[in-house]
């Protein structure tokens, strides 16, 4: 019996209507969101070069960080040359369509 009433307590949150307001008044846009990727990018690379030069000068005490590191730099500036490619293509396709 406690279980169901502890059910109907979320039922108001669960039937909330969604937020019909404007898209300016968005908390985060996509100018935001790309801005974070980028940074989080940044640090991926950063972190890696890190990695690499601890292991040169010795100070690294696992060969397998090291190569994490390295990968997910290069897995994240994959991912973001991508994410490019595609704006850009759809960036493309709208010039071309005919008004």
């Amino acid at each position: 019996m406690n279980t169901i009433n502890n059910i109907n307590s979320l039922l108001p949150q669960i039937t909330k209507p969604a937020d019909t307001g404007a898209v300016g008044q968005a908390s985060t846009g996509f100018g935001d969101m790309l801005k974070t990727m980028i940074d989080k990018v940044n640090d991926t690379q950063a972190a890696g070069d890190q990695a690499t030069r601890n292991l040169q000068s010795g100070d690294a005490k696992h060969l397998h960080e090291v190569m994490i590191a390295v990968e997910e730099s290069d897995v994240s500036l994959r991912m973001l040359v991508q994410m490019r490619n595609k704006a850009l293509t759809a960036y493309e396709e709208i010039m071309r369509m005919q008004i």
